[in-house]
Parts: C-alpha cells; sequence; structure tokens
C-alpha cells in the first residue's frame, strides 16, 4: 500500500513585490508551481491514498486566485479516483465561529475527505483508518479528541494518525494559536502504522518515534529555510514501514558573504553563476561606518543582474565606540551620533565629503517612517 504525504503548500503566499509576466506575484506563482509539480507526480506514481496534513492555504480567507488554482488542480486529482483525506491547519482554520471554514468547497468532490471542524473524525476504508486531528484553537479540548482518537483505533487495519501541531518543542514555529501535541499522549503512536505531520516545515522523522513523519513544506516562506530542501514522503506500508523522500525543484536561495576588510578583491573573485534566477541574500561583514555609506544596496543588487531579488544584510565591524550605551546615543538624534561619530574617524576633508551624503540618508529615513504622514 503507498501514500503519498504531503502538506503545507500555503497556496495565495505571496512576497518580494515582483510580477511575473501574467502580472501574478512571483513568489505566489512559484508555490503554486511547486503544488503543480506533486499532482504530476502522483499522477505517475498513482499511490493508493493522497494525505495532506493542513495549511493548503496560506490564509484562512484566500484569494480568489488561490482558491481557484486549488480546484482546478484537485479536479486533476479527483479524476484519478484516489481517495484524498485532508486536515485544516492553523493557517486554513478561522480564529472565530463567525467565519466558514475554506476546506467546505472541497465537500463535493467524490474523493475528497476533508477534516476542519476542530475535533476527532475518523474517516474509514476496507482495510486502512484515518484518524484525523485538524488544528484546534482550543488546546483544553484537544485532549479529549486525542482521547477518542485511541478509543478509536481499529487492530484489525491499518492506522494512520493525521495531525497539524508542534510535536515537542523542537518542532516549535513561534506561530500564533499554534497547537502543542502533549508529551504524555505520545504512546498512541505506538498503536499507529504511521502518523503525517504537517505545520513543520522540514522533512524528517519526530525523535525517538521511527513512525512518526513531518513530510515538509512544498515551498520556502522565509530566508530562514533556505537550508531545506523541499518535497514530499512517499510512505510504504508493506511487512515494514518504509518512508522515502521525494525532492522537486524550486527556486533556490543562495547567501553570498562579503568582507568588507577586503572589499574589491573579494568583488573581483566574487562566483556569480548559481545565481540565475535565485533569491539571493547578501552578508556585508566587517562593514566600518564610513563604508556604510559608500557602499550602496544598489551597488550590491547590481552584482547579481541574473537573481530574481537580492536583499543586503549589513554585520558592522567592532570599534572602540562598542562601549557607547543605548542611553548615550538617545542623547543625540541618531543623526547626530553618526555625524560626531565619522567625524572622529576621519581626516576634515573626508568628512565634508560625506557629510550631505549622510544627510540625505536620514532625511530619506526620516520620510518612509514619518508617523504623520
Amino acid at each position: 500500500m503507498k501514500i503519498i504525504h504531503f502538506s503545507d503548500t500555503h497556496l495565495g503566499y505571496n512576497d518580494l513585490d515582483i510580477l511575473n509576466e501574467e502580472n501574478i506575484n512571483q513568489r505566489e506563482a512559484d508555490f503554486y508551481d511547486a503544488f503543480s509539480q506533486i499532482v504530476d507526480d502522483i499522477e505517475k506514481i498513482k499511490p493508493d491514498f493522497i494525505i495532506h496534513t493542513g495549511d493548503l492555504f496560506h490564509r484562512s480567507s484566500p484569494s480568489n486566485r488561490a482558491i481557484t488554482f486549488a480546484l482546478k488542480e484537485f479536479k486533476r486529482l479527483d479524476k484519478l479516483n484516489i481517495p484524498i483525506i485532508m486536515i485544516a491547519g492553523n493557517h486554513s482554520t478561522p480564529r472565530t465561529n463567525l467565519s466558514s471554514p475554506i476546506l467546505k468547497i472541497f465537500e463535493d468532490f467524490e474523493n475528497v475527505h476533508v477534516s476542519y471542524e476542530q475535533n476527532y473524525k475518523k474517516i474509514e476504508f476496507d482495510d486502512i483508518v484515518f484518524h484525523t486531528l485538524p488544528h484546534m484553537n482550543d488546546e483544553t479540548k484537544a485532549e479529549d479528541e486525542i482521547n477518542l482518537c485511541e478509543k478509536n483505533i481499529n487492530p484489525d487495519k491499518r492506522n494512520i494518525m493525521m495531525m497539524h501541531c508542534s510535536v515537542g518543542a523542537w518542532y516549535l514555529m513561534q506561530e500564533f494559536g499554534e497547537w502543542v501535541y502533549p508529551t504524555d499522549k505520545e504512546y498512541i503512536f505506538e498503536k499507529m502504522d504511521y502518523v503525517a505531520l504537517g505545520h513543520w516545515h522540514g522533512f524528517g522523522s519526530v525523535g525517538k518515534h521511527e513512525n512518526v513523519y513531518y513530510s515538509g513544506s512544498l515551498e520556502r516562506t522565509s530566508l530562514n529555510d533556505k537550508r531545506n530542501s523541499k518535497g514530499y514522503a512517499l510512505v510504504n506500508l508493506s511487512d515494514k514501514l518504509s518512508v522515502e523522500y521525494k525532492e522537486i525543484k524550486i527556486r533556490p536561495i543562495i547567501s553570498k558573504t562579503i568582507d568588507c576588510e577586503n572589499y574589491q578583491s573579494v568583488l573581483d573573485t566574487l562566483d556569480i553563476s548559481d545565481t540565475k534566477d535565485a533569491i539571493v541574500e547578501v552578508k556585508l561583514q566587517n562593514l566600518t561606518t564610513m563604508q556604510s555609506i559608500d557602499i550602496q544596496n544598489q551597488e550590491i543588487k547590481a552584482l547579481f543582474p541574473l537573481a530574481m531579488s537580492v536583499s543586503v544584510k549589513r554585520e558592522f565591524k567592532k570599534d572602540a565606540n562598542e562601549g557607547a550605551t543605548l542611553d548615550d546615543i538617545q542623547a543625540l538624534s541618531l543623526e547626530e551620533y553618526f555625524l560626531d561619530h565619522i567625524k572622529e574617524q576621519s581626516e576634515s576633508k573626508e568628512f565634508d565629503r560625506l557629510k550631505p551624503k549622510i544627510q540625505e540618508l536620514f532625511s530619506k529615513y526620516e520620510e518612509a517612517y514619518d508617523d504623520t504622514l
């Protein structure tokens, strides 16, 4: 018996304010492309079951485009006559009872079975039972639902547990309304053939449990996730459980470091061959105060002409003024503090050259952050 387990597709997510040729946010389109890739794989593999463990959409009230895309792709899946079991995640669950759960739109699909009511739901077939525990806003209620799940385990069938939550502190996402599975209930995992988890965006088994897996997300919602590849789990329930990770192709995130102590020599040897169509993160290290004025972000971004997007992070070199306290800085305006520092560190002619640049930078800053506008 083969099961494809995927999760955290976050359809409708957008970022970076970059539009593609179809006038769609490029990052939003990337998430759609990742989803279509897994549908393509499902059509080829033809598993016995398909399970999705939450956060189909990025928001509980997704855009028309995200809904339209999802309906189109699920029609492709529905035609395969493969049962699809799907639960709600925290991003797809309304925070109040006044909003209708978005997963209701799939209830009329012949092969789609959804669980979104913030309680336990058993979805049973001839030889397998899916024990679904979607995201729950009320953790006090969750324990009763977990007990109900345990009571419904069928020893004569395969038992699959599906949840969208954090199992252990290591898998906390630090999000609003995050549901943490109680540690004293982890013994239930041993009674299951497989425990399918959503919420954590990296693939992998959980702790000492050999049958408990996060499938991970299909795309990256943060630069902090750049080290993880993306894909899904192909689960084989034969005599012995096997879980195979299947990677999909997504837009790369590339990190580059420029040591500003050797600024020009680093630029002369900078390798940009891997940055085409990538999201590039550039870290300027050992930056001096004067360099921070002379080295503009646009100058750095111009080094990567084929990249989709370039972000710049600055790490300043520690100097004699490191001992200045926050009160010392607040006693002056930030602009005055900066000017005084430059004056101490440079010759008169150099200070005269830099002063108008500094004043221009701070005027733009004040304009951008003026609360009266």
